[in-house]
C-alpha cells in the first residue's frame, strides 16, 4: 500500500489546479497571527508530530544501552538532565530535554516485517485483520480533534516512507503528502487570473457533479473530495505555513541542513497553524549491516531536528499541547551479526523503545525495563494498542469510541484489552 494509491493531494494536483489559475496568496504577517491562534485553542485539542524511523532503530543505541552486555555495542550512555536516566552519547542535545520525556522501553509488538510492523503501528490493527483497511492515527486525529473549517489538511506526512491513510474514514481525512519539505506545495498559484479560475472551477463542479449522479462510486468521491481540498487550499492565507524559506538562518542550522531537520521545521510551522497531525519520516535505519556508523550519522540527525523541536515549541507555547512521538518499526537485535564487512543488528519487535515527549505528559520517567542483554521486557511490557490507547488519551481522543464503517460496521478505535499507560497521563 502506498499514498499514491490512497488518493492524499499531491503535486500533480496543484499542478492542475494551478494552470486553471488562483492568485498569488499574500500572506504577510498572517503566521504570527496563525500561532497566536494554535497557542489559544490547543489547549482544547493538542496536536501530534510523529518522528518515524522507517526500518526499525536499535534501541542498544539509542536509549537503552546495556554498556555491560554482549554485543552492547560501540556507544557509550551519557547522563540526562534526570538523575538515573542515561541515553547514548549521540543524543547530547536531547539529553537537556529529558525532563519533558518518557522513555517507553518497555515495548514488545510482536511483527518482526516491516511493512506489517509499520501498518500495525500506525493503525494498531494487523494487516488484513477482518478484510478492512484501518485508518492510522494521524486519520484517527483529523477526524476526531481536527478543526474543520482549517482550509489546509488536518493530517500531513513529510518525506515519504509508510505514513499510510485514512482507511474505511475516506478521503476527508487523508494525508497531504510532502515529498520535500523544502519546496513544500509546489503550484499554488495560479498560471491565470480570479475571475477566470473560478469560471474553471465552478465547470470542473458541474462536471463532477454530473459524473457522480450518474456513476456513484467511492473512487469518484475521492477525486471530487482531493479537488476541492486543494482549491480551499490555493486560496488560503495559512497556505504560507508551507515554505520554510523565510525561517531565521540559524534556527535552521539548529534544526539540521538535510531533510529530516527541514522537515521538523515545516512539522512545527504546521502546528502553529492548527493542524493536528503531522508525521515526519527518517529513513536508513534498518541496519543488517554497518549498524554503528550509520545509527550514529541518524542520531545526529535525530538529535538536531527533535531537540530544536523542542526547544521551538517549548519557545512559543506549544510544547505542552503538542505530542512528539518517537519511534520505528521495531528495535533490532541485541546480538551482533557478523554477515558482512561491518557488523550489524537484525529485526527485533520483542523488546525496544519509543520516546514520548511533551503534551501535558509527566515527563523525566522511563515506562518498562528490559533484561541485562536488552532482549527482554522484565517490567511493564507495552503491546501496540497500549502505545495507540496511550496516545489517543492523550490527545484527547476517546479510544473505546466504536466509528461506523461505510457498510455500517461498527469498530472500535483501539481493539479492547488496551491497557493505557497511565504513569504518564497528568
Amino acid at each position: 500500500m502506498n499514498n499514491e494509491m490512497m488518493g492524499g493531494l499531491y503535486r500533480r494536483d496543484f499542478m492542475k489546479l494551478g494552470a486553471m489559475g488562483v492568485g498569488g496568496i499574500s500572506a504577510s504577517g498572517w503566521m504570527n497571527v496563525l500561532a497566536g491562534h494554535a497557542a489559544e485553542t490547543q489547549a482544547k485539542h493538542k496536536s501530534c508530530i510523529l518522528l518515524y524511523m522507517s526500518g526499525g532503530p536499535s534501541h542498544k543505541d539509542t536509549f537503552d544501552l546495556k554498556p555491560d552486555s554482549d554485543g552492547a555495542g560501540e556507544f557509550k550512555p551519557i547522563s540526562t538532565n534526570v538523575s538515573g536516566i542515561q541515553i547514548s552519547e549521540h543524543f547530547p542535545k536531547f539529553a537537556k530535554w529529558m525532563h519533558k520525556s518518557a522513555l517507553l522501553r518497555g515495548m514488545s509488538t510482536g511483527e518482526g516485517a516491516h511493512a506489517r510492523a509499520s501498518y500495525f503501528l500506525h493503525t494498531g490493527y494487523k494487516e488484513g485483520q477482518g478484510g478492512l483497511t484501518y485508518p492510522s492515527l494521524g486519520a484517527i486525529a483529523s477526524m476526531e480533534t481536527g478543526n474543520p473549517s482549517l482550509p489546509i489538511p488536518n493530517f500531513v506526512t513529510i518525506n515519504g516512507g509508510r505514513s499510510y491513510g485514512s482507511g474505511y474514514l475516506g478521503s476527508k481525512h487523508q494525508p497531504l503528502a510532502i515529498t520535500d519539505a523544502s519546496k513544500g506545495v509546489s503550484n499554488l498559484n495560479a498560471l491565470v487570473g480570479d475571475n477566470q479560475f473560478n469560471s474553471r472551477v465552478s465547470l470542473l463542479n458541474e462536471m463532477e457533479k454530473a459524473f457522480l449522479k450518474d456513476y456513484s462510486s467511492e473512487a469518484g468521491v475521492a477525486h471530487q473530495t482531493t479537488y476541492q481540498r486543494a482549491v480551499t487550499m490555493m486560496k488560503s492565507a495559512q497556505a504560507k505555513a508551507f515554505d520554510i524559506s523565510g525561517e531565521p538562518a540559524n534556527l535552521r542550522s539548529e534544526y539540521g541542513s538535510g531533510k529530516f531537520g527541514e522537515g521538523c521545521i515545516l512539522a512545527r510551522r504546521l502546528i502553529e497553524t492548527g493542524v493536528r497531525f503531522v508525521e515526519v519520516n527518517l529513513g536508513g535505519w534498518d541496519t543488517h549491516q554497518d549498524n554503528f556508523d550509520k545509527v550514529k550519522s541518524l542520531s545526529a540527525q535525530v538529535d538536531a531536528g527533535m531537540s530544536t523541536l523542542i526547544s521551538d515549541l517549548n519557545q512559543r507555547g506549544l510544547l505542552d499541547s503538542t505530542l512528539i512521538v518517537w519511534m520505528g518499526d521495531f528495535g533490532r537485535t541485541p546480538k551482533i551479526n557478523q554477515r558482512g564487512p561491518k557488523p550489524g543488528r537484525d529485526h527485533y519487535p520483542k523488546a525496544w523503545t519509543s520516546v514520548m515527549v511533551g503534551g501535558g505528559i509527566k515527563g523525566g520517567q522511563v515506562i518498562g525495563k528490559t533484561d541485562k542483554q536488552g532482549g527482554t521486557v522484565e517490567e511493564r511490557p507495552i503491546s501496540t494498542i497500549d502505545f495507540m490507547s496511550t496516545a489517543c488519551s492523550v490527545l484527547g481522543i476517546d479510544y473505546t469510541k466504536q466509528v461506523q464503517t461505510p457498510i455500517g460496521r461498527p469498530i472500535r478505535i483501539v481493539e479492547k484489552g488496551a491497557n493505557p499507560i497511565k504513569e504518564l497521563l497528568a
